[in-house]
């Protein structure tokens, strides 16, 4: 099931990317900002995290979020730079919204319990940095001439983007399902404390089709649609998805996951703005992030 889940996705990533042209070409955004609303949804982990909070697996409701958010960057963003290095000239302001977004999401965790109204302004804070996105994003070149002149000559037709667009995003959801199902099946038989489960095993299995989502627009001369991955994603974790499970269920919230989880967060994404902001992510830039992810994932395994 895992190795058919990453074929599928690999797949349908190609089609989804063709999709994406065509449509942005039809609402006349970039396709980073239509990037950003639909590649940047992740219905699985939204699932997962009301799933385990209803549940009374705080570890995993929470992981969802902030494990999902670490493994996104440190990852999917390091693993898939090391294969491909991110060439790509984000907006100013975007990569203000993206460093802002983790500190924001602290709101979620100041107190001992997830509260309702702090997940209300999360959801308005979502709805206001997906606008600034796709505002900041118009009319912005992601990456040199000669590449933008070649990526408008191959805008697929009307019906074509459709259909790509949408075959490839359900395809995607079912190779994750996939993916995440066999990669379950792997770790069960081994002992693993609830908080190592819940914010590092859990997302990571929930979320390895990420690193495929960064690597593969970037090898197909995207890059644009893999920081639009990146940024949207990151906006649907940590302000949507921890905005719902507040506002669905009550959920506590462990110190750990304040004073370990959240600043690891706000560490690994001010790294990565600081590449972003000079022009991409290199392999030895990406290997920094792996390395830190490892760092993250020795803490749990330490302070458990």
């Amino acid at each position: 099931m895992f190795l058919v889940g990453a074929a599928l996705v690999v797949g349908a990533t190609e089609a989804f990317l063709k999709g994406l042209v065509g449509l942005a070409a039809m609402v006349g955004v970039s396709t980073f900002a239509i990037t950003t609303i639909l590649s940047g949804m992740e219905a699985e982990n939204t699932a997962v995290g009301l799933a385990s909070g209803s549940s009374g697996f705080t570890e995993l409701a929470l992981g969802a979020v902030f494990g999902g958010a670490i493994f996104l960057i440190c990852v999917a963003l390091g693993l898939g730079a090391l294969l491909y290095p991110l060439r790509v000239r984000l907006p100013k302001p975007i990569l203000l919204i993206f460093l802002a977004t983790p500190v924001v999401s602290g709101l979620g965790v100041a107190w001992p319990v997830l509260l309702r109204p702090i997940g209300a302004l999360l959801l308005v804070l979502f709805a206001a940095g997906m606008v600034g996105l796709v505002v900041f994003s118009r009319g912005h070149q992601f990456f040199e001439s000669e590449a933008f002149e070649e990526y408008e000559r191959e805008q697929p037709s009307r019906t074509k983007s459709i259909v790509f667009a949408l075959v490839g995003l359900v395809a995607i959801a079912a190779g994750g399902e996939l993916i995440a199902t066999g990669a379950q099946g792997l770790v069960a038989g081994f002992p693993i404390p609830p908080l190592v489960m819940g914010m590092v095993i859990g997302p990571a299995v929930i979320e390895l089709e990420e690193v495929i989502r960064q690597a593969v627009p970037t090898r197909e001369g995207r890059p644009e649609v893999a920081a639009g991955n990146l940024v949207g994603t990151l906006l649907y974790f940590l302000l949507f998805n921890l905005g719902v499970i507040a506002l669905a269920t009550p959920v506590a919230v462990l110190p750990l996951v304040r004073t370990f989880d959240w600043p690891v967060l706000m560490t690994v994404t001010a790294l990565a703005v600081v590449f972003l902001w000079r022009g991409g992510v290199s392999r030895w830039q990406g290997l920094v992030l792996v390395l830190a992810y490892a760092v993250f994932v020795a803490g749990h395994v330490l302070l458990r």
